[in-house]
């Protein structure tokens, strides 16, 4: 306890972060099972039925549990985005897939933030040469950063959760700039979960590397050069 006091890091501001790696990692290997296609074509009939019994409460439940997947790091992220679209459609399926990431996404922001984010601002604030640099640069460019993380199909959600908070990024910067960032990859998964009950029927599995083809790579690679604009602008008139 000493030492972490001494540090500027203090065990209990640890403990959300502690909480969210155990929960992960329990996750990991009690639920992969569960949140998979394979569950979901299974008990697809049940789930169907259960919306149309229960739309409110099936809509309110379905976010939950999108909410948890994304803040806790949990195995399924896209099954559940699938699923968004298999059950509610595209609208207001793709609303639910990107409400739920994106509280989700802010939870374990807020968590690393209060864990590590601000001692470790900090020590980039007062840090010279390259690791100042780095954090100059940073602020400097923050939405285009943060939506090219959002964009860029090479950077793993979760990386792109904690990074923000560690440097330092501001709530309501990262919020609109999550919301907006996950939206055409959130549209291409809601898109293809609409078209689950065919695939069931065919006995196949939906093609999740869709969103790398080139006519839905495309526009996505056209977004991330136009967040990258202001960052080429700036460094040209430099």
């Amino acid at each position: 306890m000493a030492m972490a006091k001494s540090s500027g890091i203090s065990i209990k501001k640890l403990l959300p972060l502690i909480g969210i790696a155990l929960v992960a990692v329990i996750g990991f290997f009690t639920l992969r099972d569960y949140l998979s296609f394979e569950s979901l074509r299974d008990n697809r009939e049940a789930l169907l039925a259960w919306r149309d019994a229960n739309f409110l409460m099936a809509s309110v439940g379905f976010v939950g549990v999108y909410i948890a997947i994304v803040a806790f790091s949990l195995p399924g992220a896209a099954i559940i985005s699938l699923t968004g679209g298999f059950l509610f459609g595209l609208f207001p399926g793709v609303l639910y897939n990107i409400t739920g990431a994106t509280i989700g996404a802010v939870l374990i922001f807020l968590a690393a933030r209060m864990g590590l984010g601000d001692y470790l601002s900090r020590k980039m604030d007062s840090a010279g040469g390259v690791v100042g640099k780095i954090k100059t640069g940073l602020d400097d460019n923050e939405v285009s950063f943060l939506l090219l993380m959002r964009l860029v199909p090479a950077f793993p959600f979760f990386v792109a959760n904690l990074v923000p908070a560690l440097v330092g990024t501001k709530l309501r910067t990262f919020v609109w700039t999550t919301f907006i960032g996950i939206m055409p990859g959130g549209f291409v998964y809601t898109w293809v979960g609409t078209g689950l009950g065919e695939v069931f029927a065919r006995g196949e599995t939906p093609n999740l590397g869709i969103i790398f083809e080139p006519k839905i790579l495309g526009p996505i690679l056209a977004l991330c050069a136009l967040s990258a604009l202001p960052v080429i602008l700036k460094a040209i008139k430099k």
